[in-house]
């Protein structure tokens, strides 16, 4: 049996997202950051949320990072994950990770949705 520990794993996110941004992978910061910050504002840890918040990257159109951007625009060409991968240099596991982060940001439930939210928006 697990032992259930959200506000420690958030504070273990928060510190590797600082690791992975001294090491220059903003990407992986970005989303260790955010889903630190998302768990310190569910639990109501106020303090915290202060002072994650502004250590998380500067957000580009409609709360999406740069790079979550980037990949969206390569979904939006109809772009597998694979692909994607080998575009950007990064694992096929960080593309879904950031495929994930951008169905929910965008308030969508497929690839087909988000590429639709990226023609109208002028992502793409």
């Amino acid at each position: 049996m697990g032992l259930a520990a959200p506000y420690e794993v958030a504070r273990t996110r928060t510190l590797i997202g600082l690791a992975c941004r001294a090491l220059a992978d903003e990407d992986t910061a970005a989303m260790e950051l955010d889903a630190a910050l998302a768990s310190f504002t569910a639990l109501g840890a106020l303090p915290d949320v202060t002072r994650v918040d502004p250590l998380r990257s500067q957000r580009g159109k409609h709360g999406l990072t740069e790079r979550e951007v980037e990949v969206l625009r390569l979904v939006a060409t109809g772009r597998s994950n694979r692909e994607i991968a080998t575009t950007l240099v990064i694992s096929e596991h960080t593309v879904a990770r950031h495929v994930q982060n951008i169905l929910a940001k965008v308030g969508v439930a497929s690839r087909t949705a988000a590429s639709d939210f990226a023609h109208k928006h002028g992502l793409v």
